[in-house]
């Protein structure tokens, strides 16, 4: 329905209006418009002026039953037509006089609609039962823009606020719906609630649905960062959860009550070595201690070691009592490259005896490589676990790293004290100034010349039956593959292969391009020395599986490294975000499981005493001082790691015999 003007009104043909409702048929209309029309609309607040209220109440001389009758409207006189427009044929038109606003019908509006000066709306009025109305029983409300009244406000009789009549706005699409169809108001006014209900409920469960996928998002958030933090103690992708032969894993085993006291039999022979190390930490030199020294290998006969089994050895250290002053104990911080992450850590050198360059604290104390009680608890240690070679870090005569001293002069000592007790000795050549093909030439003569007539000089037997010393080249992609070849192909300019100082030559893999370019080098296998899993490709376990098969499809050997944890961050403050927790051995136990199941010929282990690292597997005891804090193997023994290693070295022998089988 479309609003008229209220001067017009055209005349309706006499047949229609022979349809048109009486006065007294829209009564009762005018009676619930004001009520049950308006509670179905969806209007807010309502404000009717009186004169409009005025005009409703009286409209068609009628007035609400039981409530006040304004004056009669006059009735409607002829009008002309519209200026600008002719009449047309058979026309007329009315005009319904305007009059004042009477008092009495302001009154029956207010009463009507619920309204009263100086207060607000009522908030609903009682209206009798809805009755179905034809579709002309209700009069059109004014057109005067002044008298504007909401369509849901004439029907429904709802006062509420914020209609928009307030401003004077033409009703909205929905009430011009309502007013259209007047005897359909309490119906939609009734759908349109439940609509309000339907919707408050669909937003309520749409709220939990929304708290419910964010709660959901966050556990899975949460679960893959845990995940992503215990990837380095899961066994890798490919890899069986439990290796072959479980039944004869050691760490199957340790739950078990009887063999703790069997590994601490050896032990009991021994009793007499605790008392002396105090001795051997406060004088190295004294006689008490070099008894027990003596008896230690006797002891350690009963126990068999392993030449597959290897151990990255260091033999950098030192301490007042030696060699005048603390050596690496007192590391210094090694500052970031990017001197604006330098900035925020700190600097300077570490401070022994309670200020170690180390997480860990070794039961020796900050020891010197040079003493002779000390190398002796070394092989003793090395020998409990069943460690067969003893790589040792090596600099040429005369040179040394950044925080040491020369050491090669301590060669003869450690391959004297290694023989007593049936330990080989390999070395492992470390990436000095002015290291490349023609020098490193030099340095194989030099150690074959001066150590490779010693008897724990240590020699590998390759498929040919052939003995040749083997020798770890640490950071060997410091140098071109091209210069490598030079020495260690046939072809070479100063080739040492076919010569009597020919030998094992196995690389250092970081990356996985690294295998191509040790391969065209002319290496005879490689390593990954590092201890932290997913620091470099070499070092993941999950990628040994292709390292190997890359290495048995080209004649190479593969020597995977292992460890028992990794923080350096005593010494690398920056460098936290590499460390691994030893998770009481857990975590030296899956790299353990990863190296045997890739079925390798030897096994390094990284390591025995790199302490700045983190990865020794020397004895550590809990050490609390007033600036430092220690780390430990607690609640274990300090020998927990040489135990490990000791029964997963049998468990690597008896799978190695399987394999060859």
């Amino acid at each position: 329905m479309r609003w008229g003007p209220p001067q017009g009104l055209e005349e309706r043909p006499a047949a229609a209006r022979s349809r048109l409702p009486s006065s007294s048929s829209l009564q009762p209309a005018r009676a619930w418009d004001a009520g049950e029309a308006a509670r179905a609309s969806g209007c807010r607040r309502r404000r009717v002026s009186p004169r409009s209220a005025a005009r409703r109440a009286g409209l068609e001389g009628g007035a609400p039953r039981g409530r006040a009758r304004g004056p009669a409207r006059p009735a409607p006189t002829a009008a002309a037509p519209p200026a600008g427009r002719a009449p047309r044929s058979g026309e007329r038109t009315v005009q319904f006089p305007r009059r004042g606003p009477d008092p009495a019908a302001q009154r029956s509006a207010r009463q009507v609609l619920g309204v009263s000066r100086g207060r607000r709306p009522a908030r609903a009025l009682a209206a009798p039962p809805a009755v179905p109305l034809p579709r002309a029983s209700i009069s059109p409300p004014p057109r005067s823009r002044d008298h504007l009244v909401c369509a849901g406000c004439v029907l429904g009789g709802r006062a509420r606020p914020h209609c928009g009549a307030e401003a004077g706005r033409r009703p909205g699409r929905a009430r011009r719906r309502a007013a259209a169809s007047p005897g359909l108001g309490p119906w939609r006014g009734a759908r349109r609630a439940s609509r309000a209900g339907a919707g408050s409920a669909g937003a309520a469960m749409a709220r939990r649905r929304r708290r419910a996928c964010i709660a959901l998002f966050l556990v899975l958030l949460f679960a893959f960062g845990t995940l992503m933090g215990l990837r380095t103690l899961k066994a890798p992708d490919g890899l069986p959860a439990l290796g072959p032969g479980l039944e004869l894993a050691p760490f199957e085993r340790r739950p078990e009550a009887a063999p703790a006291p069997a590994a601490r039999a050896p032990a009991a022979p021994a009793a007499p070595p605790p008392p002396p190390p105090p001795p051997r930490t406060a004088g190295p030199g004294s006689p008490p201690a070099r008894a027990p020294a003596e008896a230690e290998p006797a002891a350690a006969r009963s126990l068999r070691v392993y030449s597959d089994l290897h151990a990255f050895y260091y033999s950098w250290y030192g301490s007042p009592r030696r060699e005048g002053r603390y050596v690496h104990w007192d590391h210094v911080m090694v500052p970031h490259w990017d001197p604006k992450i330098s900035a925020s850590y700190p600097r300077g050198r570490h401070s022994p005896p309670d200020d170690l360059g180390s997480s860990f604290y070794p039961e020796l104390g900050p020891y010197s490589s040079r003493d002779p009680d000390v190398l002796r608890e070394h092989m003793t240690q090395l020998k409990e676990a069943a460690i067969g070679v003893l790589v040792l870090s090596w600099y040429p005569p005369g040179m040394a790293d950044d925080n040491g001293e020369p050491s090669d002069d301590l060669v003869p000592a450690i391959l004297d004290t290694a023989h007593q007790y049936n330990i080989q000795v390999a070395f492992h050549i470390q990436p000095y100034k002015g290291r490349d093909d023609v020098t490193l030439h030099d340095n194989i003569k030099y150690i074959i010349d001066t150590y490779g007539s010693h008897g724990a000089f240590y020699r590998y037997k390759n498929s040919m039956g052939k003995s040749l010393p083997l020798f770890y080249i640490y950071d060997s992609y410091l140098t071109a593959p091209e210069a490598w070849a030079h020495l260690l192909t046939p072809t070479g300019p100063h080739s040492i292969r076919n010569t009597p100082y020919d030998g094992v030559f196995i690389a250092l893999l970081v990356e996985e391009g690294h295998t191509h370019d040790i391969l065209a080098a002319g290496f005879d296998g490689m390593y990954t020395y590092f201890a932290s899993n997913g620091f470099s490709f070499g070092s993941s376990h999950q990628n040994w599986k292709a390292v190997k098969n890359f290495c048995d499809a080209n004649n190479l050997m593969f020597i995977p490294s292992v460890g028992p944890g990794y923080i350096d961050t005593s010494i690398r403050p920056w460098n936290n975000h590499n460390t691994r927790n030893r998770v009481n051995g857990k975590y030296y136990e899956t790299a353990l499981q990863a190296a045997l199941t890739v079925r390798p010929e030897i096994v390094s282990i990284t390591s025995f005493n790199e302490w700045h690292e983190g990865t020794q597997i020397e004895k550590a005891v809990p050490k609390k001082t007033p600036t430092r804090l220690y780390l430990d193997y607690l609640p274990h023994q300090p020998s927990l790691y040489l135990e490990l290693t000791r029964r997963w070295a049998e468990h690597f022998i008896k799978e190695k015999e399987q394999w060859l089988m």
